[in-house]
Order: C-alpha cells, then structure tokens, then sequence
C-alpha cells in the first residue's frame, strides 16, 4: 500500500522511495489531500514525537523532512490544482545580525510536513522586512528564530515594529533558538515558544485543527 511505504519512507529517510510512492499513489487514482494527510503529514509528526522523546536526533529530523519535501515538491502542483489550501501561512526568519539557519530551517521542513505554507525570509531580517512581510503575505504565524544571546535581544525590536506598526494583532508570533527560553518570549510578548523543530510543528498542528 502507497501510504504506509510514503509513511515508512519519511521515517526512513528515503527521498528516492517517498518520491516514487508518491508518483504509484497518484496513478492509482488516490488524491493528494489523502497522500498528505494520511501518509506524511503522520509521519513528521511521528518523527517529531520520536525527536522529544530521544528516539532520534537532529541528523535523522533533516533527512526525514528532506524526503518528506522531496514528496511534496511532486504532490505540491496536484494539491493546487485540486484547490486544497495549507492549513496556513507562516513566515519565518532568523533575526538581524544573525546568519545562522540550520534550526530555521529544520522548523521550515517539519512544519511544511504538517501542512503549512512557509515564506521563508532567510537571516539576518530586520523588524521592517518582518512588518513588510505580514503586509504582502497576511501569515497566520510569525517565526522568529535566534541562536547568539546577542542577537536574541533583536526579538524584542521586531515585537516592538510589528506593534509600531499596526500589524501586531494580525499575527501568532512563535519564537525559538538556542538561548531563548519561555520566559524571554513572554517577557517580549511573544504568542507561543518552541523549545525546538518538533514543538514548533506540534504547535501549529494544534493550530490547524483548532
């Protein structure tokens, strides 16, 4: 059965496998939605729940959402044409002074795995490319990412711009990176902290199905 090999694919790591089976799946008649729903979308969760309880490490996370994005890219023009929406945008970006983007974009893959668009504006962004960005693409969510205790500080000046500039209550704001704690994004502000990728995706899951 196509799904479970999608399934076990992801897990695995395989892109080859996971891009094929995704290809045997559509000629076999079954639609995209189902492929991402019932096939990858369980997987990165798996795969997130096995990260949090040790089970796996950051190097089998890539991968598996490596694959899982390889099987995308092929089910990404069938999803469009059937009209199926994300479950929602998110932009994302690690902030200014910062160039450091592994994290982010593990958070990008294992979010993208779950369902969600992702705008991804690369490092070093600045508080007006943050504001400028829930302008253009109207997210649902706003991720912050940080990995210097130098930069982290730099949060605060994006909360700040996106208040400034009427843009605030648009937005869910999730931060995250290496010196950031629950209690940095309440003092800032922030909606909702992501201790790393899988809570990051966990807490949009939540939010899709909310």
């Amino acid at each position: 059965m196509e799904l479970d090999e999608i399934y076990e694919g992801i897990i695995a790591g395989d892109m080859n496998a996971v891009v094929e089976e995704v290809k045997f799946a559509l000629e076999d008649g079954r639609t995209a939605s189902d492929i991402l729903n019932n096939s990858m979308v369980p997987a990165m969760t798996a795969i997130g729940k096995q990260f949090e309880t040790g089970d796996c490490f950051v190097p089998e996370m890539l991968i598996a959402s490596r694959a899982m994005k390889a099987g995308l890219a092929v089910l990404r023009p069938h999803l469009q044409a059937a009209d199926v929406k994300p479950a929602g945008t998110m932009i994302i970006g690690t902030v200014q002074g910062d160039i450091h983007d592994i994290g982010k974009n593990l958070v990008s893959m294992m979010v993208e795995g779950v369902g969600w668009q992702v705008v991804d504006l690369g490092v070093n962004v600045t508080p007006q490319q943050f504001v400028a960005a829930v302008r253009e693409h109207k997210p649902r969510v706003l991720g912050m990412s940080a990995l210097l205790t130098t930069t982290q500080s730099n949060m605060r000046a994006i909360m700040q711009a996106l208040n400034e500039s009427g843009v605030r209550d648009q937005v869910t704001v999730i931060v995250g990176g290496a010196p950031v704690t629950e209690r940095f994004a309440q003092d800032i502000g922030a909606d909702l902290y992501a201790l790393d990728a899988s809570s990051a995706a966990s807490q949009l899951l939540a939010l899709s199905n909310a």
